[in-house]
């Protein structure tokens, strides 16, 4: 069975229901606009208010919506020629208004062809639009940026990791401190992440019933992106060390890490410390450079101060690990 297009009750006269179309289309923001073949206007209603002003007792295309516009709805008119016919055509007001017109040819029963032109506002789609474009950019460029770090990341493990199971260890373990910061980034719509949160996230993990033995203080920054993959990623470093070389569970003495805001040589700065104290009976090694080599120093002391454009000094003695790290305020910022 095939269903009718329109139905109607038995009855119902047809100009009686056309006064019902009219009110519908106009609450739907649709501008109306009925011409004549010689494009004489007959009717106009619920003209955008750029062009309504423009409406006088003897309107015209050119009157109403400047000659340019005029010119190119009357090239698509004089190519409509029978009922049916269509055509459209999309302006641009000023910088952030779009309308567009559509223009169909119609037979009435009595009157003979005419030409109803419908003017819909496409701002707000135009807006979405360009919106999602530019957004669909950003995701691109941040793409390519995690990747190069992935790439980084997995360069410098391979470096210096001994062993094939060595390397998956700490690759695994370093994506994983950059989906944890990655996930803050996103929670920010990618304004970036606070510092504090970004120390309990890359810690926690590593003392689910020990939290207390990181203590935070400073300035709670919004870190950029960028900034805040790559501080995470020395996190991450430095709470794996500290649980797995250094005494930090054994000796119960708690790590303390702040986050300052400076003012250094006419320039901003932020100022990361990482200060862990050693036990002196539970030191692993005697030896610091060998203690060293198992800390991640490349991260530390190469990867991620370069990634910020900042300095870092990291120092391994028999009382405590440092780790300082510095870099301009710009990179912390949106």
């Amino acid at each position: 069975m095939v269903h009718p297009l329109t139905w109607q009750h038995a009855g119902q006269s047809d100009d009686k229901l056309r006064e019902f179309f009219m009110p519908a289309l106009v609450d739907l923001g649709a501008s109306i606009i009925i011409q004549n073949v010689q494009h004489q206007y007959l009717f106009v209603t619920n003209l955008p208010e750029v062009w309504a002003k423009n409406l006088l007792d003897t309107p015209s295309d050119d009157l109403i919506f400047g000659s340019d516009v005029a010119s190119s709805l009357a090239a698509l008119k004089a190519e409509i020629l029978l009922p049916g016919q269509k055509a459209q055509l999309e302006v641009m007001v000023g910088a952030e208004q779009f309308y567009e017109f559509r223009i169909q040819a119609i037979e009435f029963a009595e009157g003979g062809l005419h030409l109803v032109t419908t003017i819909l506002d496409r701002s707000e789609e135009r807006h979405r639009e360009r919106l999602l474009r530019a957004l669909l950019r950003e995701v691109s460029h941040r793409s390519k940026n995690l990747l190069a770090i992935i790439q980084s990341i997995a360069l410098q493990t391979a470096r210096y990791s001994g062993s094939l199971d060595l390397f998956l260890h700490k690759f695994r373990g370093r994506l994983y401190s950059l989906s944890q910061s990655q996930d803050l980034i996103t929670d920010s719509s990618w304004r970036g992440a606070y510092f504090f949160e970004l120390v309990q996230q890359q810690t926690e993990k590593y003392l689910p019933e020990n939290r207390e033995l990181v203590k935070v203080s400073g300035d709670n920054l919004l870190l950029s992106p960028n900034a805040s993959l790559h501080l995470g990623l020395a996190l991450h470093e430095l709470i794996v060390n500290a649980v797995s070389h250094g005494s930090l569970l054994r000796s119960g003495l708690p790590v303390e890490v702040s986050c300052v805001r400076k003012h250094a040589n006419g320039h901003d700065m932020v100022e990361m410390v990482w200060h862990e104290p050693l036990q002196e009976a539970a030191k692993p090694v005697n030896d610091t450079e060998q203690l060293q080599s198992h800390f991640g120093s490349t991260v530390l002391e190469r990867v991620v101060p370069a990634s910020v454009n900042g300095k870092a000094q990291y120092v391994i003695s028999q009382d405590r690990i440092a780790y300082h790290l510095a870099f301009p305020l710009e990179t912390a910022s949106d």
